[in-house]
């Protein structure tokens, strides 16, 4: 044996000593606050001078695992939280319809049986989110050179839609869930192992294009732009490289977003507006993420 090899580890780990720590007798020493070890002790991680490092461990902890998962390449999905499936959609209108014929003269159940059908129209893009999750999942499955993962903000509507479409193909999928008063359960199509929980939405979003290959919007509202907007702005200033990025319902968008009118007065370039191509169902998304990184030489997405 020789007795200059490596050893191996040589000092007692983080949690060898937490565990060390918790088994001292308690006397007024050891139960001050002061004592704790400055890792375990969640009063001072919490501390406002603290951020800096949270900012770090938000950025690493998701970052180790998905390394430690071999996740190289993801496509990532995002869309609106209030659209749900069609089945959802139809019983809610049904609800709707009801309470107005009780009342038929009320505005407000007027207006929300107006809603119920819009939902019931929106539900479409449930679907095909769902089933461009299951499609991008099978391109692995059919290609072991291809290591593609959906990913989303985690929660319901079009992000449990691509969860869902992933899980139904029997492959993994990640979750990238944040703390909110409102729609912060993680939907159940998430594989437990790579569903994460974010305080801070600048770290959660880049956690997003870190290892992106491609980015499809659904319909959605200020999250879904605040995300889409993200992305146009790193890929038109070169922060990231160029992607597919696609916006599922054409009708929707330009409703929403007038590119056009953004050239002409001088605001974008052409071809800032053509970062974007419209799809309308999850084949055409995929087709147009095939073609482009043929376009670029790659075989594999």
């Amino acid at each position: 044996m020789n007795p200059f090899r490596f050893p191996g580890k040589l000092f007692r780990s983080a949690g060898e000593d937490v565990s060390a720590s918790h088994v001292q007798p308690d006397t007024p020493q050891t139960l001050a606050p002061t004592y704790e070890l400055a890792f375990a002790d969640r009063e001072f991680l919490l501390r406002e001078e603290l951020r800096p490092v949270r900012l770090q461990l938000e950025l690493l902890k998701p970052d180790l695992i998905m390394n430690e998962h071999e996740i190289g390449s993801t496509i990532v999905v995002f869309g609106g939280a209030r659209i749900f499936e069609r089945e959802r959609a139809l019983a809610e209108e049904q609800k709707a319809e009801a309470a107005l014929a009780l009342s038929p003269q009320d505005s407000e159940l007027s207006k929300a049986l107006e809603k119920a059908k819009r939902a019931v129209e929106m539900s479409h893009y449930y679907e095909e989110a769902r089933k461009f999750g299951n499609l991008i999942t099978r391109e692995q499955q059919l290609d072991a050179g291809c290591h593609l993962h959906i990913v989303t903000g985690g929660g319901p509507g079009i992000m449990e839609a691509a969860n869902r479409g992933a899980s139904e193909a029997g492959g993994e999928s990640i979750g990238l869930n944040i703390v909110l008063p409102f729609e912060q359960c993680p939907n159940p199509y998430i594989t437990p192992a790579l569903c994460f929980q974010f305080h801070y939405f600048a770290i959660r979003k880049m956690h997003f294009l870190m290892r992106a290959r491609a980015l499809l919007a659904c319909p959605g509202g200020f999250g879904t732009l605040d995300e889409l907007f993200e992305t146009l702005t790193l890929v038109q200033t070169g922060k990231v490289k160029p992607m597919p990025i696609l916006l599922m319902g054409e009708k929707y968008w330009r409703d929403l977003i007038n590119f056009d009118q953004m050239v002409d007065y001088g605001l974008i370039s052409a071809a800032d507006a053509a970062l974007v191509t419209f799809v309308e169902t999850a084949e055409q998304a995929l087709e147009q993420i095939k073609l482009f990184y043929l376009a670029e030489g790659e075989i594999c997405i």
